[in-house]
Formats: C-alpha cells, structure tokens, sequence
C-alpha cells in the first residue's frame, strides 16, 4: 500500500494534475469491470482508426492505481470510451480556457445541429496567430467544403492550408482531421519522400535515418521540400484545395520563401492559409516516443541537445492560425468529434 503510494505521488510531481481515482471513478459509474473496461477500449480504438492498446486488466489497473502513467494512446481511447476530456479523466490539469466535455450523440443525419456544432466547435482551435490572420474566415471556409462535399460545388477558391510545427507537435493528426471535414487530399513530406531521402542519404554516405547532420539540412532537406511542392502544385494546377503537413520550420519563417509560394499559387487563383500547431516538449517527447520511427531515433537519443534547439516561441512570418495542442488538447478534441460523427467520417 505504501508503494502505491509512493508510486503516486513521484508520478504526481511530474504529471501535474494526475489523479488516478478519477479514472477508476468513470470506470465504475459506467458499471464496468477491468476486463470489460479493456474490451471496450480495444474496441473503441479500433473503430476511431487509432492504436489499439492491448488493454489487459493489469495494466487498467495499475493506471487506476496511478503505478504507470497511461501513455497517448490509452489516453486518447480512454477519452473516446467515457466521452470526456483528459482533464475530466484526471490525467492532467485544463489549459486556460480548454474546451470541455462534447454534450453530442452521434447521429446518421450528416448535417444536423449537433454535428455543425461540433465542427464548430473543434474549428475554434483554429486560432488567430497573428492581428491580420482571419481566423473567421478559414474556419468558415473549411465548414463550407464539409457542408457542400455531399452536395457538390463550394463557394470558395481552392485553398493550399500548410500545417506546421516541430515533430511530435500533431501536424500529421490535425491535417488528417481537417482532410475527413472538407475531403481536400493530404500531402504529408515523411510518405511522399522518405524512400528517396534514405536512398539518397545511403548513396552520399550517410545513414538513412539522419536528420541532424550538415550534409542531410543542406543537400537533402531542400529536396524534400521540394518534391513536397511539386506534389502540391500538380493538385494547385487543376484548382484542387489541398492539405500539406510538415514542419516548415525554417520555410514558414523565410518571407522570401513564402511569398514565391503564395505569388504562385495567387497566380493560380488558389488561397494560402498557413496553420502553426503550437506544443509543449513533454508532449512531443511523448508523441515522437510513441510513434518510435526510425527517423526519430537521434532526438530521443540525444533529447536534451535536440530540444535546446527548439523555439516554442517561433511562428511563421505570414499571417497564420494558431492551433494550441500543448498537452494534446486539441488532438483529444478532433477525436471527440470523430467519434460524435461516427459514420459520417467513414
């Protein structure tokens, strides 16, 4: 008893806001056992396209006894199972002004009150980065794509929305979120041009995982982002809004880059939105930990080198949107949502 305790409150300091009864307290009210508890997860998991944890009464246990953190992906099935936020679970404290729990049911009537509200809802995380940035406006235009993908035809110019941020930060989970609204395609870097990065490292000498070094920023970095574009640009050509995910760390902070870009895709009658996902080094930690790519492999081994090299601060040159996913709140939302439209995402 006394090791729990400890276990605990070690953890606690660590985790502020961790309350481990409130789980057990969920699990309960909703009268489940352990064992039923971990098939539900699975199952919950499975059906949102998540990772499926293996769930297995032990380990419910020991999160509920606060011996092991759960890790991401628990947590985000844990909140689908209980239709609630990691702050009402006890995992953490709420950011200021955190959305709480969804008051939805999932419906078969794609385009009821409930569902727009939820779009809505999930859209104001889509925040004004800078004074000139119109928030109102992409929100609206992403709403109008979801609501005319069943009936055809939208109002607005195609539209290029880029999503950056550092790894581990989410860019990947809200592009696809936003792709499953509007139906425009996704072009994510790591897919489209990890084979040929690797090869090409190979062939110069290099190891195909590297990422960190002078010959892979300055001879091949630049190619990615390249085949990035001329990706995007085949989609720009036939008027069709598409969605990029990739850090654009340095490019979104380069004006000259950035105004190439948007002059191009101006001259295309295509609008630019650019979308910063802000987030905490403890939850790209956790998220590049969990996802354990290869690529991934020289952060985690040399963490403290590769995060004093991270700006929390940076943000694009150009007028953008800010999603704040510090602690995964606004992945745990888009999960939510996922969830309150059950087969309308299908």
């Amino acid at each position: 008893m006394t090791r729990d305790g400890q276990a605990v409150g070690a953890v606690g300091k660590s985790r502020p806001g961790w309350r481990p009864d409130k789980l057990r307290q969920q699990r309960e009210a909703h009268g489940l056992t352990l064992e039923g508890a971990g098939e539900q997860l699975r199952e919950v998991a499975r059906a949102a396209g998540l990772a499926v944890p293996a769930a297995n009464f032990q380990t419910l246990w020991q999160h509920e006894q606060g011996e092991i953190y759960p890790g991401p992906h628990y947590r985000r099935a844990y909140c689908l199972l209980y239709r609630a936020t990691e702050p009402e679970l006890g995992f953490r404290n709420a950011l200021p002004d955190e959305a709480r729990k969804l008051k939805f049911t999932a419906s078969s009537e794609p385009h009821n009150g409930a569902h727009v509200l939820a779009v809505e809802r999930a859209l104001l995380q889509l925040a004004p980065g800078t004074e000139d940035s119109d928030g109102q406006g992409m929100q609206q235009r992403i709403l109008d794509a979801w609501k005319r993908r069943h009936t055809g035809g939208d109002p607005n110019k195609p539209t290029l929305l880029m999503v950056g941020g550092y790894a581990g930060s989410g860019k990947s989970e809200f592009a696809r979120f936003i792709s499953q609204l509007t139906g425009w395609p996704v072009l994510d870097k790591d897919p489209i041009t990890r084979p040929l990065v690797e090869r090409l490292l190979m062939e110069m000498g290099s190891e195909p995982n590297d990422r960190h070094t002078d010959l892979y920023r300055e001879k091949v970095r630049p190619l990615e982002y390249q085949c990035l574009l001329e990706t995007a640009y085949a989609n720009i050509d036939c008027a069709i809004s598409t969605v990029l995910s990739a850090p654009f760390i340095s490019e979104a902070t380069d004006p000259r880059w950035m105004r190439r870009l948007i002059n191009r895709c101006e001259a295309r009658g295509v609008t630019v939105a650019v979308v910063w996902i802000q987030c905490d080094l403890d939850t790209m930690h956790e998220y590049i930990s969990f996802r354990s790519a290869a690529r991934d492999s020289w952060k985690l081994q040399n963490w403290d080198s590769y995060a004093a090299g991270v700006d929390l601060e940076l943000r694009p040159v150009v007028p953008h949107l800010v999603v704040d996913n510090r602690l995964g709140a606004a992945i745990s939302l888009t999960d939510q949502v996922r969830q309150v439209f059950g087969t309308v995402f299908q």
